[in-house]
């Protein structure tokens, strides 16, 4: 509070010249004059300090509202940090558990489809021949479907890996999880 100090200094000589001049001066009278420059002097002094009074009032509340941003957009940074960190796990954690259901999936599938060959090579060699090149035939059907779709998937993983963002339909991969295309040749025409 040194900023009120100079004007404190001043109303204070002020005033001890004031009393000094009051009693070097004979005629009483005139301490009536001298109380009113004092009384003056104190008013204006009073609204001097008003006014720096002021000023700190409201640089102290810039600063604390300068604070106050800085904190809440570290707050907001910090949140953010955390939520894309959270989002990190949950998605690696989803990967895992997705990556663990396919294994068994795959290990059910292949030993199906294993047991589906099986049977059609036995029943060749038992002179089913059609019933056994139905049977291969099916199974390698299973195959290539299952072929196809460990390529697409593994399209899509390069693509993810890499960060850059593709649909399915430009890197050449079917989806199959959302409503199928409509294709024009079957739409209906309104009559």
């Amino acid at each position: 509070m040194f900023r009120f100090l100079p004007g404190i200094i001043m109303v204070q000589t002020a005033t001890a010249v004031l009393v000094y001049a009051a009693l070097k001066t004979p005629i009483q009278e005139y301490w009536v004059t001298f109380g009113v420059i004092g009384l003056i002097t104190g008013v204006l002094a009073a609204f001097w300090f008003g006014s720096i009074a002021k000023r700190v009032k409201k640089e102290a509340v810039a600063r604390t509202k300068e604070d106050l941003a800085r904190e809440r957009e570290k707050l907001r940074v910090s949140v953010a940090q955390e939520k894309s960190k959270i989002i990190e796990q949950t998605h690696k954690k989803i990967v895992r558990e997705t990556n663990r259901a396919h294994a068994r999936a795959n290990l059910k599938v292949g030993a199906a489809l294993v047991g589906t060959l099986g049977l059609g090579g036995v029943m060749l060699l038992t002179q089913f021949v059609t019933l056994g090149l139905v049977t291969l035939t099916l199974g390698g059907g299973v195959l290539g479907g299952y072929v196809w779709r460990a390529r697409r998937d593994h399209i899509a993983r390069q693509i993810a890996d890499q960060g850059r963002v593709e649909t399915a339909a430009s890197a050449g991969i079917m989806d199959l999880r959302g409503k199928p295309p409509a294709l024009p040749f079957l739409r209906r025409e309104s009559s």
